[in-house]
């Protein structure tokens, strides 16, 4: 197979493969041109792990403080298993501000519990809430899934347990009333960036550190016409897709469509894989992620990679 990213000087392979309701109204920072680069966070799956009583030093508290340390960037986005939210949106207000934009992606467990949904779609009431959104949700995922513009880049959120009536009504899948619309909502995209954020990976990916695989056969791949078609259309773009879901970080090339799988940030709540969060730079040229994991011990987190994703830009720079 041929060598198709670099990862930190260094070449790799091509893999083919509630509570209370929550008010806030935000203060993004002023949008960049469309020239403008920026960096963005990307973490995800620390569920349970964000509660008062794990906020310890060793947990998803400590992911932010690291984050604050290397640099929050613009905003974050959290492909899934952030239940209960709340608590999640409490941590990033205490360490970065409450006028941090907190971009929801809907996993399985917050559409397995209706508090979670409830607090969820009134985040993001009447679909435009959230800052910078350009285009709302289909009927009946109003609220959960929804585009944003950042300067020049183009960000799509799927909700992928959408049925075509119901948000919570799939086991995780691009039916074809989603599908329709992340074609219609790329289409009509002129940014030289396009970046989609689902919870579950096309291809669960061994973590990139302890080569640990889970739900090999229960993501997105369990529907398989259905994720053939929904890699085309990334593909078509030349979109990066953002997941979680496998708690298994890694940054991969598959078929053509980057894959970054944001892995977990529950720190020592999961010892199977280091804790993660990602730095995702847009805009200066082709873009960027950086992998910080933490040592084992839930508190210290360093720089482990950076990956230049070829082929994801203006004219596949």
């Amino acid at each position: 197979m041929g060598k198709i990213w670099s990862r930190g000087g260094k070449s790799a392979f091509l893999l083919v493969s509630m509570g209370v309701l929550f008010s806030c109204q935000f203060k993004i920072k002023a949008r960049p041109n469309e020239d403008s680069g920026f960096t963005f966070l990307v973490s995800c799956d620390m569920r349970q792990f964000a509660k008062p009583e794990y906020r310890d030093g060793r947990h998803f508290a400590q992911v932010v403080q690291a984050i604050v340390d290397a640099g929050a960037g613009e905003f974050m986005v959290s492909p899934g298993d952030i239940d209960p939210p709340w608590h999640i949106r409490e941590v990033l207000d205490s360490l970065i501000g409450a006028d941090y934009a907190w971009y929801p992606v809907i996993g399985n467990h917050e559409a397995e519990t209706s508090e979670d949904m409830a607090w969820l779609r009134e985040y993001n009431a009447g679909g435009d809430k959230l800052p910078g959104i350009i285009r709302t949700g289909p009927e009946g995922s109003v609220e959960t899934t929804f585009s944003f513009d950042y300067g020049p880049a183009h960000f799509s959120v799927i909700n992928q347990y959408y049925d075509g009536s119901s948000d919570i009504g799939t086991n995780g899948d691009v039916v074809d009333e989603l599908y329709e619309w992340l074609a219609a909502d790329l289409a009509a995209s002129t940014k030289p960036y396009k970046i989609v954020a689902g919870h579950e990976p096309v291809v669960p990916v061994p973590d990139e550190s302890s080569g640990r695989v889970r739900h090999a056969d229960d993501s997105l791949n369990e529907h398989e016409e259905n994720n053939a078609r929904f890699m085309a259309l990334l593909r078509e773009h030349d979109a990066v897709y953002l997941c979680g879901h496998t708690h298994n970080a890694s940054v991969s090339y598959l078929n053509g469509v980057w894959q970054l799988d944001s892995g977990h940030s529950r720190g020592v709540g999961d010892m199977g894989a280091p804790s993660t969060f990602m730095r995702v730079t847009v805009g200066d040229g082709t873009p960027e992620v950086e992998l910080w994991r933490d040592d084992g011990s839930g508190s210290n987190y360093t720089l482990r990679s950076t990956w230049t994703l070829h082929g994801a830009g203006p004219a596949g720079e």
